[in-house]
């Protein structure tokens, strides 16, 4: 864990010269002042994080990482495993949902494969990755984001058990009680639910009194749940502003925010999904979701749909007159 370690202690910061430029841009603009105040207040994160004070959004790109998780086993899940190579495949063949919001939005998506058809170990008894495994993890992810050319970052997310990984990092960090972090997932019934809860609940209970943050990802959380981490924290040393999509990788940034507070202030949560477990952790971290739709689809498909209003919030300050040009 030395790498995400030593990226955790040294943290680029924002630049807030850059960010102070665009909200004295917003009180003089060309409209009743604080009309668009939250979207005015994302440009000047926009401008913090890319450095400039004509925010822009040209080059969005998201990594979907995928891999399986031996806890799917426990019936967690209303799909086969197999379908989380189905999905990379259909990733891959630009033939998904959010490849379709992507080409909409003027993005481009990369799939990555961390551990489709090598599941983790089953949470309910052993740890999800070995110490060894844990770090090819943290390198894919790493690599993943160096070898973007993008001016914003969306992250998502494909793994048939994974929101149940996710419940089990969000109990382990936060009260511990799991049925209050457990969700349907992708729609499964009361009996799978309850498969559901038992099964974070042992997973918690396994670990009870493991405090070190990125040791709870390593044993409760999964392959791409650990690539997320690593892709949030590279993302911060280019100063990248990123979009976190629903449950999974929103937990996935959970144990960078327990280990350093501001890890995140790179990143806005894109959109709260329909599992009640993210509204309680966005509320956790402090984060505000650009939208609120009820979305439960994960692959990064809620945090694409926000990357238009991103786009818009750059546009309404940077090509709209101030009153004072309008008037000179």
């Amino acid at each position: 864990m030395s790498w995400l370690r030593t990226a955790l202690i040294a943290m680029p910061g924002p630049h807030l010269v850059a960010g102070d430029a665009v909200r004295a841009r917003a009180a003089d603009i060309l409209r009743p002042a604080g009309a668009l105040a939250r979207l005015d207040e994302l440009a000047a994160w926009m401008a913090e994080w890319q450095g400039t004070p004509a925010p822009t959004v040209e080059r969005p790109a998201a990594l979907i990482f995928a891999a399986d998780h031996g806890v799917a086993a426990a019936g967690v899940s209303k799909y086969p495993i197999e379908v989380t190579g189905a999905m990379l495949a259909a990733f891959r063949a630009q033939q998904s949902t959010v490849t379709a919001f992507a080409a909409a939005a003027g993005a481009t998506v990369h799939a990555v494969d961390v551990g489709v058809g090598r599941p983790t170990g089953d949470i309910r008894t052993e740890p999800a990755l070995s110490p060894a495994r844990f770090e090819d993890c943290v390198a894919a992810g790493r690599d993943a984001v160096d070898a973007l050319d993008a001016d914003l970052l969306v992250l998502g997310e494909m793994g048939i058990g994974n929101t149940t990984a996710a419940a089990a990092v969000a109990a382990a960090l936060g009260d511990g009680d799991a049925e209050a972090w457990v969700g349907r997932g992708t729609g499964v019934d009361d009996e799978g639910l309850a498969r559901k809860h038992a099964a974070v609940a042992a997973a918690v209970a396994r670990i009870v009194g493991l405090t070190d943050p990125l040791e709870v990802l390593r044993e409760v959380g999964g392959a791409e749940l650990v690539a997320i981490a690593a892709a949030v924290m590279a993302a911060r040393r280019r100063q990248l502003p990123v979009m976190l999509d629903g449950y999974v990788v929103t937990a996935a940034a959970l144990p960078l925010a327990v280990a350093a507070h501001d890890a995140l202030a790179h990143c806005q949560v894109g959109h709260c999904s329909a599992e009640p477990g993210h509204r309680r952790l966005v509320a956790r971290l402090d984060k505000h979701p650009l939208l609120d739709l009820g979305m439960r689809l994960g692959e990064g498909s809620g945090a694409m749909a926000a990357v238009p209003l991103v786009r818009m919030a750059c546009a309404g300050i940077t090509q709209v007159p101030t009153f004072s040009e309008f008037f000179a």
